[in-house]
């Protein structure tokens, strides 16, 4: 959809016909639907996503030593993107419950000043997992937050995305560069 303003300021919304194809959860009549995968074939899937989250040296500093007042950050925030991996399709409106076999989050220093959270996730199923990862990383970084934002509120989530997916009909797909808005 485009955006178009009239000459009172009212945003009025039209469609282009060679986009409206390509998005899949919206009907001609701007509807939304859960895509119909009953037809597509069972394939082993999985998808990795990655965020980064930025901070104060000093805090990442405290965090390393165990220090922060609410506990254990990086375990806290693992458990907390293996439990948003869990609950994907709760949390994305038309995203497919899937039954996931694996789900991994690894959440990593980077000196001086940054967390790298990765989240992998895997599945047998008629569609792709890769929203999975992407929740997964985006709440890991977001307990990551919670956590150390009264030792830093000027703490920075960055770069959330989609690192590496594999299986169904597209294929595998590998970003080349993080940070960069597509390959």
């Amino acid at each position: 959809m485009a955006a178009t303003h009239t000459k009172k300021s009212k945003m009025k919304l039209r469609r282009s016909p060679a986009k409206e194809r390509l998005l899949s959860h919206v009907a001609r009549d701007g509807s939304v639907a859960m895509v119909d995968v009953a037809e597509k074939a069972v394939t082993s899937r999985f998808a990795v996503a990655q965020a980064e989250v930025v901070m104060a040296p000093r805090v990442l500093r405290l965090i390393m030593s165990q220090s922060m007042k609410k506990g254990d950050v990086l375990v806290t925030a693992q458990i907390a993107g293996i439990l948003a991996a869990k609950n994907t399709s709760q949390l994305i409106p038309l995203c497919h419950p899937l039954p996931l076999t694996h789900i991994d989050v690894r959440c990593e220093a980077q000196s001086p000043d940054r967390v790298r959270v990765r989240c992998t996730a895997a599945c047998n199923a008629q569609t792709g997992v890769e929203m999975e990862a992407l929740t997964g990383a985006a709440v890991a970084a977001l307990t990551i937050y919670d956590m150390c934002k009264a030792a830093d509120r000027g703490i920075v989530i960055e770069r959330l995305a989609l690192v590496e997916k594999a299986g169904g009909k597209s294929g595998h797909y590998r970003r080349k560069h993080i940070g960069r808005p597509t390959d």
